[in-house]
């Protein structure tokens, strides 16, 4: 037997069998209950195309981000010069890129303009001008800022989806930024879209405000450092649905960036659910002192400007803990705490495309891609035989070998299997057979020249070593290229591409070559049926 080939014999057999080994929780119905331990048992995942499920483009509202950074410079300003003893009449943003301070006399102005500049030294201060009798001046965010501002709320945007996502459950979602502003979400299987659309659409911006009890909902002037929301109640008998307005202060005391987490319960009392929550060290700490300063009074849990519940504290709260209350389903109290837990989008997101693919229709484009798979194989391997005879049988069985290592490797790697992935298997098909193409007529040519079979095999895959090389590195750049910067269907396709030439290379140049050896080790073989 020639050198070398035990050691190749060996390994294309351990391929063969870790191959089904991998493919085996794909093709098994119901695994065995002795199969576990290090065993694998993560199946193939099939893509949106293939099992249905629902595709979203969603547009990141990136101004309101600008607007809720100036928002918070507007209140860190309001807290900084009140620990300054600098009296003002109105610090809050105006328009969408700029803050306006309002004082009452041009020297706690010009102190005030000196204590901004060191504290936002980027951002642009306008001259003061008058405004009903008072001083303000204008503090502007610059454009470089803005930008930045607005490219990471799309970052951060993607970041709390995906958490979102990942807690929903979804196997082998796809998120990813397209564009400026856009971000494309693919949600395989899902069997309840609408509730995904809401728990990934719902901003989540939770806050904590005291009740204008001063201030009856009926008064047709609020004033600016109030506003008026509403809190729902439904009736557990009828169902009714009764809106209560409440004046709330508008500046937040505490709010949902100082939550640690966020856990659905049960009152064992009246049996209904409810989300507790639990703050960080900064946030136990102010929720301490906000109902140590406010027993007696009603502080109102807020939810993207809906009122949750507005409980009276009745005493100090020290634990770093707190619950939200209201007419909660199970499944509502759970999606609650999931984008709770996750996090509060930093801007707005609104959904500009969704479309749902249905199972039957992924099914359909299983059926027609297999079908499409199997004519592709039954005509190459009788092209193969008839033009290449019994050497066409044997790259035959290097493609069948091609299939399987390519299966069973996005088993391994637990890949998500797309209709364009369908493509590139049947695309390798004729590639698997295209090495050997070019290797056989090498073989032809030298055979002409008079050589012996061993001799004439050995030269012509010697010769073709390097063009199969070639062509297959080139492939592996485009398919490098294309999953680099394609989207989710593209993606598969370059996994599906790139594994097969991969392994195409093994097949044709190890694999092929392995059983002519084994023929001709003898010598006896006097002619190749090529």
């Amino acid at each position: 037997m020639p050198k070398g080939i035990g050691w190749r014999i060996s390994l294309i057999c351990i391929f063969v069998l870790l191959s089904f080994l991998y493919l085996t929780p794909t093709l098994a119905t119901k695994l065995p209950s002795w199969w576990g331990g290090l065993l694998p048992k993560d199946k193939i995942h099939l893509g949106l195309d293939l099992q249905g499920g629902t595709h979203l483009v969603l547009e990141v509202d990136t101004q309101k981000a600008v607007e809720g950074s100036l928002d918070i410079v507007a209140t860190d300003l309001e807290d900084t010069l009140t620990g300054k003893n600098l009296h003002f009449k109105r610090i809050s943003r105006t328009g969408s890129d700029k803050v306006t301070l309002v004082v009452y006399e041009k020297g706690t102005a010009d102190a005030v303009q000196k204590l901004v500049k060191e504290k936002y030294p980027d951002y642009e201060q306008s001259p003061v001008f008058d405004e009903g009798g008072f001083v303000a001046f204008n503090l502007r965010i610059n454009e470089k800022d803005a930008q930045d501002r607005k490219d990471k709320s799309v970052a951060q945007a993607l970041e709390t989806i995906r958490n979102r996502i990942d807690q929903f459950g979804v196997s082998e979602p796809v998120i990813q930024r397209e564009g400026i502003n856009h971000i494309v979400v693919q949600l395989p299987g899902i069997k309840d879209p609408q509730r995904a659309i809401d728990l990934i659409g719902k901003t989540a911006r939770l806050e904590f405000k005291m009740v204008r009890e001063d201030i009856p909902p009926s008064s047709t002037t609020i004033p600016d450092d109030a506003e008026l929301l509403k809190e729902k109640t439904v009736d557990p008998t009828t169902g009714a649905v009764n809106e209560i307005p409440l004046v709330l202060q508008k500046k937040a005391l505490i709010t949902g960036d100082l939550l640690t987490d966020a856990q659905v319960r049960i009152d064992s009392q009246f049996n209904q659910p409810y989300v507790a929550i639990d703050f960080s060290s900064l946030g136990a700490k102010l929720f301490d002192q906000v109902t140590a300063a406010n027993v007696g009074k009603r502080f109102a849990i807020v939810l993207d400007n809906n009122i949750y519940s507005a409980p009276v504290i009745r005493e100090r709260i020290s634990g770093g803990s707190a619950q939200i209350s209201g007419n909660f389903t199970e499944k509502t109290a759970a999606d609650l705490a999931i984008v709770l837990r996750a996090g509060a989008l930093p801007a707005p997101v609104k959904i500009i495309q969704n479309e749902t693919v249905g199972p039957s229709l992924g099914q359909d484009s299983i059926s027609k891609g297999l079908m499409a798979g199997m004519i592709g194989v039954l005509l190459v391997i009788g092209f193969m035989a008839i033009y290449y005879k019994l050497s066409g049988l044997i790259a035959d069985f290097g493609m069948v070998l091609n299939i399987l290592f390519l299966m069973g490797a996005l088993a391994a790697l637990g890949a998500t299997l797309t209709l364009p992935g369908i493509a590139a298997i049947v695309l390798l098909v004729g590639m698997s057979v295209d090495s050997n193409v070019i290797i056989f007529e090498r073989i032809r040519e030298e055979l002409k020249l008079g050589k012996s079979p061993g001799a004439a095999l050995d030269a012509g895959y010697d010769k073709a070593f390097l063009t199969v090389m070639d062509s297959h590195v080139t492939t592996l750049i485009t398919a490098a290229v294309l999953f680099q910067f394609g989207t989710g269907p593209v993606k598969g396709f370059a996994v599906s591409l790139s594994l097969g030439v991969i392994i195409n290379l093994f097949t044709s140049l190890i694999g092929t070559k392995v059983i002519f050896d084994m023929f001709l080790h003898k010598g006896t073989v006097k002619k190749l049926s090529i």
